[in-house]
């Protein structure tokens, strides 16, 4: 027991670093499931862009004497970009010419844009793995003990980054002009269209936003776990599917705490039971809400129209 509240701080900061990967991994599957009723299974690999752009962008800085706080936020603002470009792209090839389509048939397409992307990236850079110089950006003397615990820099940044972003999403979904035409046009797209909302530039928009997302996720993901490779979208995929799930898809604020549960319940199996448990405690957790409470542990009622 004495271990249990020992490792007990240091495994609450591991949890927010994962959830918050997490949180904005979910927030993309749940911004565009809830205005198009589509799961977008090639946004893990989306993700999987974000990470290799950033990965670019240090290679290129790392050999100048550009300052470590320009290199971060250039490696995150070009992977937002690169990837939020790759989300318009994405939805005006694979899905806008499928949307009064049966639903398998837009599911199928993004499947294929998922095999797609990884082809291309193995096909181009290879399958090696790569690795990110964090330690290069934010050296591990950086940081803050907390008691028994220490916050490092690198997950100092992931955190606030994350919550940053998510804080922005907020703002933009609850105050700004675009996000009540979002929210419009999840309610009623063709109600929308009458009032005066172009449909075609929300949903555009909401890609970009969702992809941009997985994009800083995918350079937060590099720095504080190190490791890339052409597959790694698709088990990213399927934890921020999973978290959407759980809190509620096609809800933002429902996505984050699922973001952030997934991530706790993750951390806390490794540390206290096995890293064996790592990838099960995820899909239990899921079944075990899906059994509860189908509709996530933060997803509104439906309500059936007549």
């Amino acid at each position: 027991m004495d271990n249990f509240f020992a490792q007990l701080p240091q495994q609450i900061i591991n949890g927010l670093t994962l959830g918050a990967v997490y949180a904005l991994i979910a927030l993309g599957y749940s911004m565009v499931y809830g205005i198009l009723q589509l799961l977008n299974f090639a946004h893990g690999d989306v993700f999987m862009i974000g990470a290799f752009i950033g990965f670019g962008i240090m290679s290129a800085m790392l050999s100048t004497s550009a300052p470590s706080v320009i290199i971060i936020a250039l490696m995150i603002v070009a992977a937002m970009i690169g990837c939020g470009v790759l989300g318009v792209v994405i939805e005006r090839f694979a899905y806008r010419p499928l949307r009064n389509a049966p639903r398998i048939a837009p599911l199928i397409s993004a499947l294929g844009v998922s095999f797609f992307l990884q082809n291309v990236i193995q096909l181009t850079l290879s399958a090696r793995f790569r690795t990110y110089q964090t330690a290069q950006l934010i050296p591990g003397s950086i940081g803050v003990d907390l008691g028994t615990a220490r916050l490092s820099g690198v997950r100092a940044l992931v955190i606030i980054v994350a919550f940053l972003l998510m804080f922005l999403l907020q703002y933009l979904v609850r105050r700004s002009k675009l996000g009540r035409a979002m929210r419009a046009v999840a309610t009623d797209k063709d109600a929308a269209a009458m009032m005066g909302v172009d449909v075609d530039r929300v949903i555009m928009a909401t890609f970009f936003v969702g992809s941009a997302l997985a994009g800083a996720a995918g350079v937060l993901n590099g720095l504080v776990f190190f490791r890339i490779w052409h597959f790694m979208g698709f088990n990213a995929g399927l934890k921020g599917f999973t978290a959407a799930v759980v809190g509620g898809i096609g809800n933002v604020p429902g996505a984050m705490f699922g973001g952030f549960f997934l991530g706790f319940a993750e951390t806390f199996a490794v540390g206290f039971l096995s890293p064996t448990f790592k990838d099960v405690i995820a899909f239990v957790v899921l079944i075990a809400v899906l059994l509860i409470r189908p509709r996530g542990l933060l997803g509104a009622r439906l309500v059936q129209k007549v």
